[in-house]
């Protein structure tokens, strides 16, 4: 395990998984790190096991070893033939330990995250490469992003996408957000339960967006129970204050759209 980080003073793990490309040798195979052994780190979908790809299925199945947050790999649970090794925020360094001795080992592991790596999980990608001796390669998900543009027919390309579902300073994020408002469409991810969309939406407002621009909330999406909320910026903002489930109408796996005015 590398040295110890603090999400608030540096370095954010993110950025040393996205500190450089993957290196790609002929045979496909990303080709820096101690052993040939390669760890995946695999985007499994919103949690509705459809929209799993093939490729990030068959990552998971053939690994001796899969990592994840438990309330993650639940939802790939029949897919792991190996032992998977779930943890929280609690314990996450302990079980990434026991993740980089096996693969040390010369076991195969794969690591697994909510939707796609690249969208929201690049933290825990980070932490992953700092614990192995191994290169690692991303295996690219479906988003809820991605569903959620669908559902609010806003293109990506004229989209603002934060994501505020992370650790650390998230002043930059918001500020993104508060220029792109009403100009472009915004895609946001919020964090549980301190920056859900209500707090999202007020902070909006503060910065002098139009009450009256067109907001959905979209929760679950892709499960049995998904539901959207069409509302108003203003309106939303009234749910702002708190940082407990209690505190918001709305799920901990939600998605936020703010239609660009006109």
């Amino acid at each position: 395990m590398s040295d110890d980080y603090d999400l608030d003073a540096g370095p954010d793990p993110a950025d040393f998984a996205a500190a450089r490309p993957e290196v790609v040798d002929a045979s496909g195979t990303s080709g820096a790190g101690g052993t040939s052994n390669v760890v995946r780190a695999v985007g499994i979908g919103p949690g509705n096991v459809e929209f799993l790809t093939p490729r990030g299925e068959r990552a998971i199945r053939e690994a001796d070893v899969v990592i994840g947050f438990e309330t993650v790999v639940e939802f790939v649970s029949e897919s792991v033939d190996g032992d998977a090794l779930t943890c929280g925020y609690a314990d996450e360094e302990e079980a990434l330990s026991a993740f980089a001795d096996r693969v040390d080992a010369g076991e195969t592991g794969t690591a697994v995250l909510m939707g796609d790596p690249n969208h929201s999980g690049y933290q825990f990608v980070g932490k992953v490469q700092r614990a192995v001796d191994a290169p690692v390669r991303v295996v690219p998900g479906i988003s809820s992003l991605q569903v959620a543009a669908s559902r609010a027919r806003t293109p990506m390309e004229a989209s603002e996408f934060v994501t505020l579902h992370r650790s650390g300073d998230l002043e930059p994020d918001l500020a993104r957000l508060r220029d792109g408002v009403g100009d472009r469409h915004l895609l946001v991810l919020p964090r549980p339960y301190d920056l859900m969309p209500g707090d999202v939406a007020a902070d909006l407002l503060d910065a002098g967006a139009t009450g009256g621009l067109e907001a959905l909330v979209l929760e679950r999406l892709t499960h049995a129970d998904e539901a959207v909320t069409r509302t108003t910026l203003e309106d939303l903002a009234m749910h702002a204050g708190g940082d407990a489930p209690e505190d918001s109408p709305f799920s901990d796996l939600s998605v936020l759209v703010v239609r660009a005015d006109g």
